[in-house]
């Protein structure tokens, strides 16, 4: 058998293969682009651009400059503006830099706190050229003051906000945390965006028993972490108009085929390179190629969605919660 053709389409963005490297410090510098795409990634996303980061570098300078004396209201408000302006120049130029050194797609990522700054952060990067944007977008359901209605308001405000100010796709990447994730999926497929994510990784606290503090832990997914994805991928696949992509937990190429069967278009991958350096790009690629000429398969499209909800002949077991028998003989 030929040689199987590994190329499919994300967010309208002509991709060689289903993989692509996720925001992390994986892909913050040209250099470390440029040896992604030499290693096989079909795109990447670009570190996030954090709002809330920009905020804490200007509490940083703030503070510096309340310990000095005769320090006006003015000045204050000149150092936030360069501080957010310098930030967000050097992002810019990652970007425009990007797309001069590496022939991949390069798709920027941005999380913001206040409504002005998605739009404006938009723009920017659209200007730097920036091949499409991912609004890295997450609520941990923990104030009662905002239930489902509220926190769907406000996604669909963020995305409609944005694609009137942008014209390049636009990608929304959510959490699991959601009370109804099958409505909450809804609705943004419905707000017209080209892509949705699953899922964010988020923090995760620890407690050091040692020093008695709230701690930072379980940073790098696992493949056990699959599952969940695995699920809601399968569970969404069909239902919505705009591409689907898993993340989270995907660590091998097996990994990567699962994923497909369930229904992703693509793969976004990022603490797997972490733990076996960027030479596993190569590898996940070799082994879907491989697995794809046993099964003779000579297109992704050919076995996308096989196994989800709607096409695996047992929607059920997508469903279930609960263990039964798999741990019958655990006594």
């Amino acid at each position: 058998m030929n040689t199987p053709d590994l190329s499919t389409t994300y967010l309208g963005l002509q991709l060689k293969n289903p993989i692509i490297v996720g925001s992390s410090s994986l892909t913050d510098s040209v250099e470390k682009i440029v040896k992604i795409e030499k290693m096989g990634a079909a795109a990447v996303v670009l570190k996030s651009l954090f709002e809330e980061e920009i905020i804490m570098e200007i509490e940083e300078q703030t503070h510096s400059m309340t310990n000095r004396h005769f320090v006006f209201p003015e000045t204050m408000d000149y150092m936030e503006t360069i501080e957010t302006a310098n930030i967000l120049a050097d992002y810019l130029e990652l970007i425009s830099a990007s797309k001069k050194s590496v022939a991949i797609p390069v798709i920027a990522s941005i999380n913001c706190m206040s409504s002005q700054k998605w739009t404006y952060f938009a723009k920017e990067i659209e200007k730097a050229g920036a091949d499409a944007l991912e609004l890295n977008l997450f609520f941990l359901p923990s104030d009662t003051r905002n239930g489902e209605k509220e926190i769907a308001d406000a996604t669909s405000d963020i995305i409609a906000s944005v694609k009137q100010t942008i014209k390049i796709p636009v990608s929304l990447k959510i959490s699991a945390y959601q009370s109804n994730l099958i409505r909450y999926t809804e609705l943004i497929d419905q707000s017209g965006v080209a892509g949705i994510v699953l899922f964010n990784r988020s923090w995760l606290p620890d407690i050091d028993i040692n020093q008695l503090v709230i701690s930072s832990g379980f940073v790098l997914s696992s493949p056990s972490d699959l599952g969940n994805t695995l699920r809601w991928v399968s569970i969404l696949s069909g239902r919505t108009k705009c591409d689907i992509a898993a993340s989270t937990g995907i660590h091998d190429g097996a990994g990567v085929i699962k994923q497909i069967l369930a229904g992703a278009q693509v793969c976004q991958v990022v603490s797997s390179l972490y733990l076996n350096d960027l030479f596993q790009l190569d590898k996940m690629i070799n082994d879907l190629s491989k697995w794809m000429v046993s099964n003779e398969f000579r297109s992704l499209k050919e076995f996308r969605g096989r196994l989800s909800q709607s096409n695996s002949g047992n929607p059920a077991a997508w469903e279930r919660v609960q263990f039964m028998k798999h741990f019958r003989n655990f006594v």
